[in-house]
């Protein structure tokens, strides 16, 4: 605050902004006396950047009032989305993203302002997190929205079966207990497996609900014929997968051919049918953050269900820089189209900081209805061994190493 509102005339005005804006000022309970995590950092809904992460040259785009830390009215619930409802140009609509036409010009036209991704990065990652109960509420609902996953060479139906009873039951019911949450049914919000393995896993999430959802077109290169690519989906579904994780055509995008990307995500969507279908942008391998975005907007024009960051086999995967300027191209789309598309980091998201970090950029660039499983998911594997590990420093103040925890 001290750096953003100057003057003392300014600074007495801070008093009621603290109250406003407490930890514990917006996002809904869990549930449990233990679980009522609520928003730790309102920056974004104080000042809008000086520097727009996306830079629009040719297109203008109304992007709503500038909000400024005099005139902030707390409007619990979705305040980061609902700042730029005003600058739609289409009503907001909780109907599947059919996707659009493709746009050339649109996509194009976007430049992206690194330095200013790279400031916004670095307030998300360098603050103070969250502790003690509210800690607690943010990892349980992390754990709502992870998609538990083995891609190994070596994944067996013992080693699917073993990652499917964690899913079931993520956290040890005696943890849930001290922390009042064991009626809570927490579950992960998937299992994702390779193609081969999906008669697997559902066979052991039988009667639960939990979705499987499954790699497919060549994952993780993608390098295979496009009529292959179909096949595979087709299989994945038929077999029970309800979700499609498939990989873009890297190629066409490092070279700017937007039209067959279009294409080819637009037929493997089709051929998803009801599952819903993530799009993999392999950000790592796109050389630059312009690439990131345009791929991520054409993905959205030909009806991706979500954007995901990664395959998790790339160099460099999920990072807080490349996920701002994704979520930043679904804003946009929203705005444009009244569509909400999902978001999915997935790849080197180990620990209990990184994934309080990806859960409070959601909050604070959309909202809190992508703290929601229909919105927003985590891949990952070794993550929910460390949130176990973090609930049960909570409900002990004692550590206790990674093999105390059942194994997935």
């Amino acid at each position: 605050y001290q750096r953003r509102v100057r003057g003392h005339k300014h600074r007495a005005m801070l008093g009621p902004l603290r109250s406003r804006w407490s930890l514990a000022a917006s996002m809904p309970r869990i549930a449990g006396p233990a679980a009522s995590a609520r928003c730790f950092s309102v920056e974004a809904a104080l000042d809008q950047e000086t520097e727009p992460v996306v830079v629009v040259p040719e297109r203008v785009v109304n992007w709503g009032p500038n909000i400024k830390s005099n005139s902030v009215q707390a409007s619990h619930g979705n305040e980061s989305a609902t700042r730029y409802l005003a600058g739609s140009h289409k009503p907001w609509t909780n109907d599947r993203n059919p996707g659009i036409e493709l746009d050339v010009g649109w996509v194009n036209s976007h430049s992206v302002n690194k330095p200013a991704v790279d400031r916004r990065a670095a307030s998300l990652s360098g603050r103070r997190t969250v502790k003690k109960n509210f800690q607690a509420g943010w990892l349980l609902k992390a754990i709502t929205c992870t998609d538990l996953t083995t891609l190994a060479g070596d994944d067996t139906p013992g080693n699917v079966h073993r990652l499917c009873a964690k899913a079931r039951s993520p956290i040890r019911p005696d943890i849930l207990d001290k922390i009042g949450c064991a009626d809570l049914g927490i579950t992960t919000a998937a299992v994702c497996v390779y193609p081969g393995r999906v008669k697997d896993a559902a066979e052991a999430l039988a009667g639960t609900g939990i979705p499987i959802a499954s790699v497919a077109t060549g994952f993780p290169s993608g390098q295979i014929r496009h009529e292959h690519k179909l096949l595979e989906i087709q299989g994945a579904v038929e077999d029970g997968a309800s979700e499609i994780d498939i990989v873009i055509n890297r190629a066409a995008a490092l070279t700017g051919d937007w039209q067959t990307l279009y294409q080819e995500v637009k037929e493997m969507r089709e051929a998803c049918g009801e599952a819903h279908m993530k799009a993999i942008i392999a950000t790592g391998e796109l050389a630059t953050l312009e690439n990131v975005y345009r791929a991520s907007m054409v993905c959205m024009m030909a009806g991706a269900d979500f954007i995901k960051t990664s395959t998790g086999k790339e160099k460099v995967n999920a990072t807080i820089p490349v996920s701002l300027v994704m979520v930043r191209a679904i804003r946009e789309y929203l705005q444009e189209t009244g569509y909400k598309v999902g978001f999915k980091p997935a790849g080197g998201i180990a620990n209990t900081k990184i994934a309080l970090n990806f859960l409070a950029m959601m909050k604070e660039e959309l909202g809190n209805e992508w703290l929601e499983p229909h919105l927003f998911r985590i891949g990952a594997s070794s993550l929910v061994t460390d949130i176990e590990r973090q609930l049960y420093h909570h409900a002990t103040n004692e550590y206790a190493a990674d093999y105390y925890m059942p194994m997935s």
